[in-house]
């Protein structure tokens, strides 16, 4: 669709009440007309309502300076900034070399200073997320073949500045630079501008190039939304490679660096690169498991191996009871799959069945499968832990536990075979934000439900009145990384439990028992008692039953 297709189809837009509400605004440099009903197109489809608001044009230091600004009324969850490399640096863009090198410096400095106390002012006043694009390096220069021999030139300057603006995001959770330059590159720098459009109504972004922003904005929203994907569940002949195993057998089908196997190699590098940052990874497939297991072993160019995935339904069963048993297996919804298969009929019967389930209309030319992964933004979550970027080797593992357990005679003989260890630690910097994490994230074993922002952990965990502790848990097959929190309120004669929590994933090792003597035996040492409250919710009656 064309620009002003979004905008006449966001005047029929209905709300309906099972839809999800956030507030989006936008705040920028130049004309941005129609940019908020893209969104509010692109996000009814995903079943979000959204409202907005658009920043008077240019006027983005006073909306965020004056605290009593619209801006600040409409209590967006989201901010997104955008600004433009010419007008933000002004006659300098155009003249940077009318200073000497250091000056030059300077000045950037100045813009850099600029930022941060806007950054600063905003985090003060609001907890909305902020998105705030890089400069893009601008691709003409009157020194031209020079440009990169100049001392402190213009395009090493923004790159600078650039990398600072990264930095500076990484010590503030709120913030996040979205790479104006990497996405120049993938819809080509043609198509971003519109040279007409930019000097008849100061359009620094063309009408196509807003539409395009917009599908990489909604990388922001899914887990603002709360709809993030964790587990990409596959289908085998055709898929993960070309040909039908059962059928051309080993030595036939396609996949290597030879033209008709690349595609299907490269896309499963995408999919392992996926599970290096924490994707789970399971298969639906009709198919003959020994077929399968002989591609897994012998086939040397098969990138994903049989061990990488949490959970393998390889069958004849009908793909929709499949997935049902993966979902119930991994003890996750539905609505955290994604799901990639060549075939169009099995497509359907899942889209029909199990709306839930995001699939991925894949397309005819295999040679496009690997792009039906970067174009995913479903999968992006505001925080990304050493345990986030775990989980699918985590998941994998837990398939070695269950195997486990089926040949354990009872559960004291499989708790003992699991050879499990824990440590107890204070937070700190380094695991506050999977604390915070914890607490928002974790519904079942969990006394309060209470949630908490990484600055609430450090405020908690730098006061005297407060203990904030997490354990960490390994057993013989692995290690689960931190997966559970406590915070203690300490007054003279009573300390009271404000949270505690357990992931779902180490529940029925009685790891629980060993978290609260810890901070029973601390209460003892202090000579105090300890009184733990209960908010019972939808989700936490294990919980409940730890404590009776």
């Amino acid at each position: 669709m064309k620009l002003n297709d979004y905008i006449n189809k966001s005047r029929k837009l209905s709300k309906h009440k099972s839809m999800k509400e956030i507030k989006i605004a936008f705040l920028s440099t130049f004309t941005i007309n129609g940019l908020g009903e893209i969104m509010k197109v692109l996000c009814h489809d995903e079943k979000i309502n959204v409202q907005t608001y658009v920043g008077p044009y240019g006027q983005y230091a006073q909306e965020i300076l004056n605290t009593s600004s619209k801006l600040y009324s409409f209590n967006p969850n989201i901010i997104f900034m955008l600004f433009d490399a010419e007008q933000f640096l002004g006659d300098f863009f155009h003249f940077p070399y009318r200073l000497s090198a250091d000056e030059r410096k300077g000045f950037i400095d100045g813009k850099l200073n600029e930022i941060q106390d806007l950054v600063k002012t905003l985090s003060k006043n609001t907890d909305s997320k902020m998105v705030l694009n890089s400069l893009l390096v601008p691709h003409y220069s009157s020194r031209g073949i020079h440009e990169n021999k100049q001392e402190k030139g213009l395009r090493k300057l923004i790159h600078y500045f650039n990398e600072t603006l990264d930095k500076m995001s990484v010590n503030n959770s709120q913030l996040f630079i979205f790479d104006f330059n990497s996405f120049s590159s993938k819809i080509g720098h043609s198509n971003l501008v519109d040279r007409k459009m930019h000097y008849l109504g100061d359009l620094r972004i063309s009408p196509q190039g807003l539409v395009d922003i917009s599908k990489e904005y909604m990388a922001y929203i899914y887990p603002l939304a709360s709809m993030t994907r964790k587990c990409i569940v596959l289908d085998l002949d055709n898929t993960l490679w070309g040909g039908v195993v059962g059928e051309d057998g080993l030595e036939n089908i396609k996949l290597g660096p030879e033209k008709d196997g690349k595609p299907f190699m490269d896309f499963q590098k995408r999919i392992l690169d996926m599970f290096e940052r924490g994707i789970i990874l399971a298969i639906n497939s009709k198919n003959n498991y020994d077929d399968v297991k002989e591609v897994f072993k012998k086939h040397k160019y098969m990138i994903l191996k049989e061990d990488k995935f949490a959970c393998i339904k390889i069958n004849w069963q009908d793909k929709v009871s499949n997935m049902k048993e993966i979902s119930k297996e991994l003890n996750i919804g539905l609505d955290s799959f994604v799901f990639f298969d060549d075939d169009k009929t099995n497509r359907e019967m899942i889209k029909e069945l199990l709306p839930e389930v995001l699939v991925v209309d894949m397309p005819d030319d295999p040679s496009l499968y690997p792009k039906t992964i970067e174009d995913l933004h479903v999968f992006n979550a505001f925080t990304l832990t050493k345990e986030d970027m775990k989980k699918g080797e985590m998941y994998a593992e837990q398939k070695k536990r269950e195997d486990l357990k089926l040949k354990s005679t009872d559960i004291k003989s499989f708790l003992k075979e699991l050879k499990i260890k824990t440590s107890i630690t204070e937070a700190n910097k380094f695991n506050t934000p999977r604390i915070s994490q914890l607490t928002q994230k974790t519904n079942q074993f969990n006394l309060t439900t209470r949630r908490y922002q990484e600055e609430d952990i450090k405020k908690f965990s730098s006061s005297e009145d407060y203990i904030v502790k997490c354990i960490d848990v390994k057993d013989r097959f692995g290690d689960y990384g931190i997966t559970g929190a406590v915070i203690v309120k300490k007054s003279k004669d009573f300390w009271e439990i404000d949270t505690f929590l357990l992931s779902c994933r180490i529940l029925g090792k009685e790891i629980e028992f060993g978290f609260m003597k810890n901070i029973l035996d601390n209460a003892k040492k202090a000579g105090v008692e300890v009184r733990a409250e209960f908010i019972p919710s939808k989700k936490n009656k294990p919980a409940e039953n730890f404590l009776k």
